[in-house]
């Protein structure tokens, strides 16, 4: 993505509370804040004008985050009738300033919206279907533009389903992987902004430390991610089906040592050198 300049106003002050969001030579702006001041948020300009939504919150079902994607000619209108779903509490959008967005514009957004926060898989896409719009050639490299800004904002914003866990196929090259191993057993990942993820076809162990009845993170995550299918169990090992992000290295390394473990040492490039070391160079 390009370099940018963000301007954020906080309404109340408060970075929780609502708050709006623009990017320098843009003609889009982004109104976010939580559902518990739901009126105020509705209560903005921009709400009357097209735009596309999210819905954030927690599946009560299963835990997991949740996100709900819409498009609407007047935002304000729409949103409303969201309110007998229990699961979202907070609410981005985004308008054109310039009034511009019309309703092919915003479903095509819509539509690639979904697709792209399914691909992330960092939350329960609540949508039944996305409707999707075909759009003149030029048209739809505008809609790419106003995507690409949406992409800038929302995590900026608090939302990060559109986020993707792993390094695209064509940035991987860029990456420094590392590598985590013990009884003969080996997982590689590579750091990201969020922490680290650890790449399908990894191998952990299959039992855990005596230690992990004391400190049980490690043996609820491994149970949680068996449940999943994120980890599957082999014949003397754990081996993870998918690529799986975890908040930071040491958290990584306890699953894959089935205990507590340090990731700063645990974790180290193709010259054996730790993350310790690397990060004080």
């Amino acid at each position: 993505m390009p370099s940018a300049t963000i301007k954020i106003f906080l309404v109340h002050g408060d970075p929780k509370r609502l708050r709006t969001a623009e990017l320098s030579n843009w003609t889009g702006k982004a109104v976010a804040g939580p559902r518990s001041e739901f009126d105020s948020v509705l209560a903005r300009e921009e709400s009357h004008k097209s735009g596309i939504y999210f819905l954030t919150g927690t599946d009560p079902e299963t835990g997991k985050s949740a996100v709900y994607v819409g498009e609407a000619e007047s935002v304000r209108d729409r949103v409303k009738s969201h309110l007998d779903k229990d699961f979202w509490n907070q609410i981005v959008f985004f308008t054109s300033k310039d009034e511009n967005l019309t309703k092919p514009h915003i479903r095509y957004l819509e539509g690639r919206l979904i697709e792209q926060a399914k691909q992330a898989a960092r939350a329960q896409v609540k949508n039944n279907q996305s409707s999707g719009a075909r759009l003149p050639e030029s048209d739809r490299e505008d809609m790419e533009i106003f995507l690409e800004k949406i992409h800038q904002l929302l995590p900026v914003l608090g939302v990060e389903v559109l986020v993707p866990t792993a390094a695209k196929a064509e940035a991987a090259a860029e990456l420094e992987l590392l590598s985590c191993e013990i009884k003969g057993l080996k997982a590689t990942g590579h750091l990201t902004p969020n922490g680290i993820v650890v790449l399908g076809g990894s191998q952990a162990v299959l039992n855990e430390r005596p230690s992990s009845q004391k400190y049980p993170w490690a043996l609820n995550m491994r149970q949680k991610l068996k449940d999943e299918g994120v980890l599957t169990i082999t014949a003397d090992h754990l081996l993870f089906a998918q690529d799986v992000e975890f908040s930071s290295p040491s958290a990584a390394a306890a699953v894959i040592h089935g205990g507590s473990a340090n990731g700063l040492t645990a974790w180290r490039n193709k010259d054996g050198k730790t993350l310790k070391e690397l990060e004080s160079v």
